[in-house]
């Protein structure tokens, strides 16, 4: 039995839920509006205050979607009562960047700079010339554009140099040594 798939996902004050033919669930909050089409074999019900997944039967196929479809509406609702974000931080000489309107302009070594026009859903913030917040409602969208970002400049080993998540650690390497 799934442990995740069988959990029900509580829908928090202010959060509306719509399931239409088809499994197209929509789900409206504060921040935003979310829709996504699931597998039409998976069953979505609303009981109560509560969104439940259930499978057809207990076929290989079916046990896989269970948990990912009870894991992405959750993200749906999350995404739109709380928001998602992901820090970055940019690590070496002369490395910087800065917001421009709505482009992210970014200083990382290169002969020009790195300019990213930000897309829609999503935003990012500046709150100093090392770090950048990327925050939307799509956990999806938010988690693949700080990748694009981060792609620009990766962190090498040697010297730690290059954009960053927050919470990630580099593991650092020796340089080589001279022989004597």
């Amino acid at each position: 039995m799934s442990r995740i798939g069988v959990k029900p996902i509580v829908i928090p004050a202010g959060v509306e839920i719509t399931i239409a033919d088809g499994n197209q669930v929509t789900v409206k909050g504060p921040k935003g509006t979310l829709t996504n089409s699931f597998n039409a074999d998976m069953i979505i019900e609303k009981e109560d205050n509560a969104i439940v997944v259930k499978r057809p039967t207990e076929n290989k196929k079916h046990k896989s979607l269970h948990g990912l479809t009870r894991t992405l509406i959750n993200n749906m609702v999350v995404g739109v009562s709380e928001g998602y974000e992901k820090k970055l931080e940019v690590k070496g000489v002369g490395y910087r960047c800065a917001k421009q309107g709505k482009t992210l302009v970014m200083n990382l070594g290169y002969s020009h700079p790195v300019e990213m026009e930000d897309p829609e859903g999503i935003t990012t913030e500046v709150p100093n010339q090392t770090e950048i917040l990327v925050k939307g409602i799509d956990k999806q969208l938010v988690g693949n554009y700080a990748s694009k970002i981060r792609a620009w400049r990766k962190p090498e080993p040697y010297k730690g140099k290059g954009i960053k998540y927050a919470d990630e650690r580099i593991i650092r390497k020796e340089g080589k040594t001279g022989k004597k």
